[in-house]
């Protein structure tokens, strides 16, 4: 998936590894994902692409070697200018949200906002990663039709692509063809539709 974004030019894109709620399944199932994303981050093929990379969620529950590793990564390629990684690993989009309200009270309360005249931008300043751009495009895999917490202050008209298909069996050209249908769709944000002149000619 790294590879076709880096081929395509896309500049940013964000995975979900693990859920705030994945929590309450098998321990070894949990114990296994984990593994394989400090493993990844330890000898993965995009070690050496130019991929900067970092991770969205919360510390506690996490192993500490992981947490090391992830900020280790983090620093090391934070000057890199090609795609943006960024992984959700013990991630919730409400807790997100809560965090975030956290800080923004914090900073209310030694005076740095107004309360009374917080508005979007404010907020966006206090995510976790404030440079993190919207979501254009929102592809579920797993024959599941629901977005499971997942960027919900970035995706708010993402664009939505399901698929069949579970992660580990999707690739390059997947990705691929979700790109090709988002870029036959109209983006309105509130809008109205737009209309297409009426043809007052043709040609074959």
């Amino acid at each position: 998936m790294v590879y076709g974004a880096l081929e395509i030019g896309l500049r940013h894109l964000t995975l979900y590894a693990l859920s705030t709620e994945n929590w309450k399944r098998d321990t070894e199932e949990i114990a296994t994902i984990l593994e394989a994303i400090r493993r990844g981050l330890d000898e993965g093929p995009i070690r050496d692409l130019d991929v900067r990379q970092r991770w969205s969620g919360r510390v506690d529950k996490l192993p500490e070697e992981l947490v090391q590793a992830l900020m280790r990564e983090e620093r090391r390629t934070r000057a890199r200018t090609g795609l943006t990684l960024t992984v959700c690993i013990n991630y919730g989009g409400r807790d997100e949200i809560t965090r975030t309200a956290a800080a923004l009270a914090q900073a209310a309360r030694a005076g740095d906002v107004d309360p009374h005249l917080i508005d979007e931008d404010d907020f966006a300043r206090h995510l976790p990663h404030p440079d993190m751009p919207d979501v254009d495009l929102l592809w579920r895999t797993g024959n599941e039709q629901r977005t499971s917490n997942f960027l919900p202050c970035h995706a708010t008209y993402a664009e939505l692509h399901f698929t069949p298909e579970y992660w580990p069996d999707v690739d390059r050209r997947d990705l691929w063809q979700a790109i090709t249908e988002y870029s036959r769709r109209q983006r309105r944000y509130g809008a109205a539709p737009l209309v297409s002149p009426r043809c007052s000619s043709a040609r074959t």
